[in-house]
């Protein structure tokens, strides 16, 4: 079992740009709300975040999936499952 701390986890720097907007995102909805802008609008912008999140979330997955996941186990099979599964994300976050 790998440390929290442990230097070989997969690197995940290429997320940051992400990151940064969907927190640029998340400052431009709350002066949306100190605003009072019009409510549908800032469910909109909402809605944006949560999809970048998501995003972010899937391709650090992914990457676990390819990386940790696959160094656990051995065989094409393997390779065959891990494929699988990436699909199913990809459909599932359309």
């Amino acid at each position: 079992m790998k440390k929290e701390n442990d230097n070989n986890h997969p690197c995940h720097k290429a997320e940051i740009p992400r990151i940064n907007r969907a927190i640029g995102q998340l400052e431009g909805i709350k002066k949306m709300i100190e605003d009072r802008r019009y409510c549908p609008d800032i469910i909109i912008q909402l809605k944006a975040v949560q999809s970048a999140i998501r995003r972010v979330e899937s391709n650090i997955l992914k990457t676990h999936l390819e990386n940790c996941v696959a160094s656990s186990l051995t065989g094409d099979d393997a390779k065959q499952k891990i494929e699988e599964i990436k699909n199913l994300l990809d459909k599932l976050q359309s």
